[in-house]
């Protein structure tokens, strides 16, 4: 299960479980989407890999136990080790792969 991580391991910036700024990778590393495209160039600064949007946990339980109150979002915050320019000269060296070939 998604940890829904609640901000940016780039920037720190807040991205709550209902927002739409928050992209992971394969692996949940969470970026919001302005750091994956300026700073990141759509490229994971831990794996390689490529980003996609968050999938929002639905609040309401449509289905018995199944929702943010039963499976909340993680509160410990987590920052990458690299810093901003070694995140973008990383970014540079595989930007021009496409995900799916990297």
């Amino acid at each position: 299960m998604l940890a829904l991580r609640p901000n940016c391991e780039g920037c720190d910036r807040d991205l709550p479980p209902d927002g739409t700024e928050a992209m992971i990778c394969s692996y949940e590393c969470t970026y919001c989407r302005s750091c994956v495209d300026k700073i990141l160039a759509n490229v994971c600064p831990n794996c390689g890999g490529g980003f996609c949007p968050r999938p929002i946990r639905p609040t309401k339980a449509y289905r018995p136990g199944v929702s943010l109150g039963h499976q909340p979002a993680s509160e410990t915050r987590v920052l990458s080790r690299y810093s901003k320019a070694e995140m973008q000269e990383f970014a540079q060296s595989l930007k021009r792969i496409p995900p799916q070939q990297r």
